[in-house]
């Protein structure tokens, strides 16, 4: 645009930086970076399905006067054992190529499936790792806490009997915390979360459980919004500093005891809290989550679903 005012001005077009000078020129504009969003997760962010979602919270928690010492949220989230994410380093400048971290390299899967409370309280992680047997020398005290529970399946991740074992797991854990008669568990759409034999569970011991909209657990879900992502880089710390002391594989031995300083570390009732209050829930402000939709399209919404009883 601006070079073709200036041809009709018959003056030479405008220079490389001309853009940055322009906006620095105009306090009312500024530079922001874009983000790219996942079609599916762009078209669900609709403020009519996220309203609907929390009116149903809202009347779940009126119906079954549930406190928030028994709202809880539960998920999993899985660790390649050797894996870092990457980072920034500060080098010489005269140093032009890419730093480089060496990784331990072990792709073995492990899930941890968390359950957190309103009230910033973590019950003990379900840990599940890949093979067939348990081996005691993987961990000893007091490196691992007695009660954390270990499970195995063929490739680390769960199954619809590990969901159920998880949830006997949150049953133990939580029944006699409990404020009220009733405890809300907000969980997602995986299948292990939905089986026959889940639901039988939960209807038995008076648990509601409520499944988020589809593509929302990043501004939803508690434990994604506040505890998976500081938990992750903590993890990874730890595995650099094995790296510095020359450890070049990461089995379940070293496994176990970086997850468990990365876990005491993370899993703190500040980052809980926040974590509640960052999706909306407790203290109880859906419009501070609406108010983040800045992509929104034109998509039918879906019905409301109803909670699942107990």
């Amino acid at each position: 645009m601006a070079n073709c005012l200036l041809a009709d001005r018959n003056a030479s077009p405008v220079g490389m930086h001309w853009a940055n000078n322009f906006i620095k020129r105009q306090p009312e504009l500024k530079m922001r970076f874009f983000r790219r969003y996942d079609y599916q997760r762009a078209k669900c962010e609709d403020p009519t399905i996220f309203r609907n979602w929390f009116r149903l919270v809202e009347n779940t928690i009126a119906k079954y006067g549930i406190q928030s010492h028994d709202i809880w949220n539960f998920d999993e989230t899985g660790f390649m054992m050797g894996m870092i994410s990457s980072g920034m380093v500060v080098t010489g400048s005269e140093r032009l190529e890419r730093p480089i971290s060496v990784q331990p390299g072990n792709r073995e899967w492990i899930t941890v499936i968390q359950a957190i409370n309103a009230e910033g309280q973590a019950i003990e992680p379900f840990i599940i790792g890949a093979g067939q047997n348990h081996l005691a020398n993987w961990h000893e005290e007091p490196t691992l806490p007695c009660d954390w529970v270990i499970a195995m399946s063929q490739n680390g991740w769960t199954n619809n009997e590990l969901g159920l074992e998880w949830l006997k797991h949150f049953d133990r854990r939580t029944a006699d915390r409990s404020v009220g008669s009733y405890r809300l568990l907000i969980l997602d759409g995986h299948e292990s979360h939905h089986s026959v034999e889940f639901e039988r569970y939960c209807e038995a011991n008076k648990i509601i459980t409520l499944c988020m909209p589809a593509h929302s657990s990043h501004l939803l879900q508690p434990l994604d919004i506040g505890c998976f992502g500081p938990l992750k880089k903590a993890y990874g710390r730890e595995i650099e500093d094995l790296i510095r002391r020359s450890v070049h594989h990461i089995s379940k031995t070293e496994f176990f005891p970086a997850f468990a300083a990365a876990f005491q570390a993370t899993m703190t009732e500040k980052n809980i809290r926040g974590a509640f209050r960052g999706a909306g829930l407790v203290p109880f402000d859906p419009e501070s989550v609406i108010s983040k939709l800045d992509v929104q399209l034109r998509t039918p919404t879906p019905p409301v679903e109803e909670a699942s009883q107990a």
